[in-house]
Parts: structure tokens; sequence; C-alpha cells
């Protein structure tokens, strides 16, 4: 279980009652910055601290690992500067009933209080002006005994949240169909080609028949059997230009195990065939699912445009990229 601070003063009543957090993946330079990469490292289980107006006035659980998701719509004029495709993380929060302001307590938290990248100010106990800041469980606990004895027994695994349900999967589809429905509707585009990239959101059609030319076997457990295999974007559909969706050097044919993990960023290659696995992954699961935690496992070369796809999928797909 991890620890984090979250500051929602523009979004607060959108997220804590959607039952989410988002942020954009890159700052307005298009550069990445710290609290925005550290979505990538949520885990289902870990406890936020959400702070608005002046005060931390509701806990969160995290119900999802993070995943690439639209800038919500009701955030209106809110990040009217974001960019709009970022990081979504789902989190089951609760309001507390009475909202704590840090600095009122200040001379009690600041002892405990980070050299580097702390959610409020050493002098004052205002908060310092960003996004999510991780936190320790010491400082977590001060806090929780300075909120009520849910929050302490929320800190100390005493006690969950009622789950929610993975949401990802959905949203991801609505969004995904909300692209295929521009698709379908653009009449500049052939209604042939329209077929092929429609398909190709599957993993069918012309785009699988062209990716098995080049890539004809699972690059993890080397199953050649076509029935036993997807073909799986690199850089995902939704995020692609209509050449991109039929490229076949963005993609792999992977067993349907390795292609969950691969799409939902718990692995990635290098460009030097070096497997990746992501430290939030569950190391169990991962061995069960047909990868070894404990040792390198290299799948082969790649071809400059491979590479192309794989430098976005490291970049903005694989969870935890230790940036």
């Amino acid at each position: 279980m991890n620890y984090w601070w979250v500051n929602q003063k523009q979004t607060y009543k959108y997220e804590v009652s959607g039952g989410y957090m988002w942020s954009p993946k890159l700052n307005s330079a298009g550069q990445h910055i710290r609290p925005y990469d550290l979505m990538r490292k949520l885990s289902p289980g870990d406890v936020v601290f959400s702070y608005a107006n002046a005060a931390i006035k509701a806990l969160g659980v995290v119900q999802s690992h993070c995943y690439e998701f639209p800038k919500p719509s009701e955030f209106g004029a809110a990040g009217s500067n974001w960019s709009n495709i970022g990081w979504r993380v789902d989190v089951s929060f609760k309001e507390v009933s009475h909202p704590l302001r840090t600095m009122n307590h200040i001379d009690t938290l600041r002892p405990l209080l980070p050299k580097l990248h702390s959610p409020i100010k050493i002098d004052n106990g205002g908060a310092n002006q960003s996004y999510l800041f991780d936190i320790s469980k010491n400082f977590a606990l001060a806090l929780a005994h300075l909120i009520d004895n849910v929050a302490v027994d929320l800190v100390k695994g005493n006690m969950v949240f009622d789950a929610m349900p993975d949401r990802s999967l959905e949203n991801i589809t609505e969004w995904e169909n909300r692209v295929e429905d521009r698709i379908t509707k653009d009449v500049t585009i052939p209604e042939t080609e329209k077929f092929a990239l429609v398909s190709s959101r599957r993993g069918q059609g012309r785009y699988r028949k062209d990716l098995m030319k080049i890539e004809n076997s699972c690059r993890v457990t080397r199953v050649n059997r076509a029935r036993h295999l997807v073909a799986s974007h690199t850089k995902p559909w939704r995020d692609c230009s209509n050449e991109e969706r039929l490229d076949p050097e963005n993609g792999f044919m992977l067993t349907p195990n390795i292609d969950h993990l691969f799409d939902k960023g718990f692995i990635s290659f290098e460009n030097n065939g070096t497997l990746i696995i992501s430290p939030v992954s569950h190391a169990e699961t991962i061995n069960r699912m047909g990868i070894s935690t404990d040792k390198l496992t290299n799948v082969g070369s790649f071809t400059s445009g491979q590479k192309h796809y794989l430098d976005f999928h490291r970049e903005f797909i694989l969870l935890d990229s230790r940036k």
C-alpha cells in the first residue's frame, strides 16, 4: 500500500463525486513532469488524501491502475491549456466529516515533511502548487490522526471502502466506439478503407494479414499457431492516425495473456529486445501468465518502424516508467 496527496482545487467536485483522478500526460510545454508521471505508479488499494480549498476534504482508495483517457467533459473551462488525452485512475472517495486545514497543524506536521516534493509548505502549511505527491506512511498517519479514527484505520489497512467495479475496459471501449463512429461517418474515406480501419481495431482484416507476414509468432511465448494469437497494436488503435492503424510495424502477434499485459502497460520492450516488466505488476500473476520475473528475457530484434512505435508505448502506455 502506498499513500498519495492530490490537489483538486479546480476539479474536486467532479473527481470526488465521479470516482476518479485525471491529469494530463505532459505539461503545456509538452514535457514530462513528476506529478503527472506519478499517476502511472498508483495501484489498487493505495490511499489518497484529497485537498481542495485549503483543506483535506476527502479520502480515497485507488480502484484501478492508471490508463489513458480523454479529459473529462465536465471539467469545462478548468484546465483549458491541458492536452485532451491524459491519465485516469479510478478512486473510491468519501468526504470527511470535518475537513482538515493543514495550516492549523503545521507545527505537528513539519517534522514529517520531506525535503523534496512536499505537498505542503514547511513554513505555513499551505499547499504547494502541483497535482499529485507521494507521501510517507508516517505523514499519512499523522494526517489521519488529525482527521478521525476512520482515517487512521484506513491508513493502517484495518478497513477498506466499498470496492468499485473496474471501469477501465468499459471507459476505453466507449472512447474507441466514439472514434470508430467518426470513421464510419467520414464521407472522405472510401468504404473499403473504412472496413479495413474498423476491422483493425479488433485485430482483424487487412491489418492482421499484413502483420502476420512480419510477425508470425508471439515474441514472448513463441506460440506460432495463428488461431491462438491476437493482432495487437503497439501504439493503441484509439491514439493512431488512420495510416498508423493499418501499419503492420505498429503491432505484434501475441497470445491473449501477453496481449493483455502489453495492452494495459504491465509489460513493454526495450529497443534492444529486452522485456520490461512494470514495477506495479503483480509478480506471481505475471509468472502464472507466462513471464519469468527472475531473469532477463530478450524477444529479438525490431525494425526501425517497430522501434518508433515502441517509443510511444514506453512513454505513454507502460505503467510506472521510473521517470
